[in-house]
């Protein structure tokens, strides 16, 4: 799109209007989960299938860093990958969300595994990584906004999950409760960086497709577990009670 650019002010508030009516704490199955009305089966199913999500996530912040020549932002970037990989004296967020998995009742090894991930989940998720490796830093960047509207997700998804599924152990939350906090500095990085470097009005426009498209990655994915498990819960396997 040609045209003058937008202020900051505008292009921030574009963002987190696309992002925000597109994010998917609207999406029905969150809905249910939050409002306590998944089985046993539901949540243990979005446990696993998420736990795919959460191993592209350190995947495509190594593509963001490899994109980029800057020694400054590459330093400020990479603590997402320990977030997740962990370091050797701390526990990241892979480790927590199968530890997640635990307290739900799955058997650790074989969420880590990710072979009784839902082919369409596979696919959103490995959309994600194919849009960072494809897109430009900005636009790589730009989609990681979504950890805007994560914080207060998290918090809304601890208070649910310790009032309505009493037995999932509230140590097992961790992960949740880490996001709060880090998602929000997460995405303070990164929209100080959009709106550096997203400089004339078409590359804005990018940067907003681009978190966009990364909405839909995630809608996805709750759509493909909805369906399998929930309605009209075919499963891969046949039906689930």
């Amino acid at each position: 799109m040609s045209g003058a650019s937008l202020t900051r002010e505008q292009f921030v508030e574009r963002l987190r209007e696309e992002g925000a009516n597109r994010y998917h704490d609207h999406h029905r199955y969150h809905v249910l989960m939050h409002a306590g009305e998944l089985t046993r089966i539901q949540l243990q199913q979005w446990v696993l299938n998420r736990y795919y999500y959460q191993t592209r996530i350190p995947i495509k912040d190594a593509l963001i860093l490899s994109k980029c020549e800057d020694p400054e932002f590459r330093r400020m970037w990479i603590h997402r990958i320990h977030d997740h990989d962990g370091t050797s004296d701390s526990e990241g967020g892979l480790a927590m969300w199968l530890r997640l998995a635990q307290g739900v009742g799955l058997d650790r090894e074989e969420v880590a595994s990710c072979r009784s991930v839902l082919p369409g989940v596979r696919f959103a998720c490995d959309a994600y990584v194919e849009l960072v490796r494809t897109r430009s830093l900005v636009e790589a960047v730009a989609s990681s906004l979504t950890e805007f509207f994560a914080p207060d997700l998290m918090s809304r998804r601890i208070l649910a999950w310790e009032r309505h599924y009493p037995w999932v152990d509230p140590q097992m939350l961790a992960y949740f409760r880490a996001r709060v906090t880090r998602a929000r500095g997460d995405s303070e990085e990164a929209i100080e960086y959009v709106t550096t470097h997203a400089a004339t009005r078409s590359l804005q426009e990018l940067c907003i497709a681009a978190l966009i498209r990364k909405t839909e990655v995630l809608w996805h994915l709750l759509d493909t577990v909805y369906a399998a498990y929930v309605e009209p819960g075919w499963g891969p396997r046949g039906p689930r009670s």
